[in-house]
Parts: structure tokens; sequence; C-alpha cells
């Protein structure tokens, strides 16, 4: 069995790397199931829906970080019971598209200091302690500079018509992220894809190939 996330801001390519990586497993035959959270189309996110909408405060720091953090959790706990637990159980292959590494980026950006590591360890014991969430074989994080990203963010805005939620309206808060990212990463021990070079992203298909060499080497596929 294998747990594999895909993690980063909003902005940072990581659907485009979740689409390529499920097209090469469909290449080699391979069975795995495909996740994206948050699950927007399912009754477990409807608090989560609301805290993004702003139904509780326009900006993020109006709900705290372990309030917040259960919205998500909730979720995914409830993807697990009916999605994918039985699958993973047997051996499956799970591909997804953000995880508990999320709350970390997100919630943790709320806290400072040795508050924040504080938090990472709750926010472990909280989702694979007592929520018996698996833990990942492996996370790799979407590393792309702020400035990319928020441009990247727009560019989709522009031709989806999606509104903004309270999370991706705040580019302070999206700095916040990218910088609380790189404190979570020492502390879970994530692996850093370095998505853009020379002040634009790297090529698809190049930052493809090296996730599939982390992901080979790892034993993982």
């Amino acid at each position: 069995m294998a747990l594999i996330v895909l993690e980063g801001i909003d902005g940072s390519g990581k659907s485009t790397q979740l689409r390529h990586l499920c097209a090469h497993m469909d290449t080699l035959g391979r069975d795995y199931t495909r996740l994206v959270f948050p699950q927007y189309d399912k009754p477990s996110s409807a608090l989560l829906r609301m805290y993004l909408n702003g139904a509780f405060g326009s900006d993020p720091g109006a709900v705290g970080a372990h309030a917040a953090s259960t919205f998500f959790a909730v979720d995914r706990y409830a993807s697990y019971k009916t999605v994918w637990g039985e699958a993973y159980a047997a051996g499956g292959t799970i591909l997804t598209d953000r995880y508990v590494s999320s709350n970390a980026v997100h919630q943790g950006s709320k806290l400072f200091g040795a508050e924040r590591e504080v938090f990472f360890r709750w926010l472990d014991e909280f989702e694979h302690g007592l929520m018996e969430l698996p833990r990942p074989d492996i996370v790799l994080y979407m590393d792309v500079p702020i400035e990319i990203a928020l441009e990247n963010v727009r560019t989709r805005r522009a031709e989806t018509g999606a509104a903004a939620d309270i999370h991706e309206a705040g580019e302070a808060y999206l700095r916040a992220c990218a910088e609380t990212a790189k404190d979570a990463a020492a502390f879970y021990g994530w692996r850093f894809v370095r998505c853009a070079a020379g002040g634009k992203m790297r090529p698809e298909q190049e930052i493809h190939q090296e996730i599939l060499g982390i992901i080979k080497t790892a034993g993982l596929i």
C-alpha cells in the first residue's frame, strides 16, 4: 500500500501534477484511487465551505487554527471511511491532492514561534492518532515563489470565473502559508519539489519526471 500526497499553496500546480501522475499509472495499468481535498461536493465539507466562504469572518484568522483544522479533518475522515479506506487497507495506492498537510500549511500560518511547532504535534496526534487517518508514505511539496503562485491563481480565476475564497483572497495570508510550509516540511520530513526557475514555472513534464523519480526511488510505485 502507498499513500502519496501532493501539497502546496494555491497556484502551485498540484492539480496538474496529480493529473500527470494518474495518467502515468493508467499507462502502467496500475490500480489506484485519486483523491482531491476538500470534497466540496460532499456533505462532510459543509463547515469548511462556510468557513472558506466567509460565514465565520472574512479573514482566515477569525477562526483559530485548531477549530478550522477540525472542519477539514472531518471531511478527510468521511472520505477515508466511505471512499478509500478499504482500498488502502487492501494494499492499494492512493494519490491525493492535499491531505492532513494542508492543515499544517494553512492553519499553522496562524501561529508563530514555539506555538507553531506545538500545533504541528497536535495536528499529527489529532488526525493520525485520534481520528486514525493513515500517515502518508510521502508528501511532495510543490514549491513555487509566491508571486508566480498568485499570478497562476489570478489566471485560473479569469479563465473559470470562480470567486476567491478567504484563503485565496489575501496575499499576505498566502505569503504566510508559503513560509509556514518551510517549517512544516522540516518538522514532518516532506520532500520539496522546486516548480519554478528563472522567474517562471518549469515545464509540466519536467516537474512530472522529477516527481516520478522521487516516488520510484522511494519504492512507492
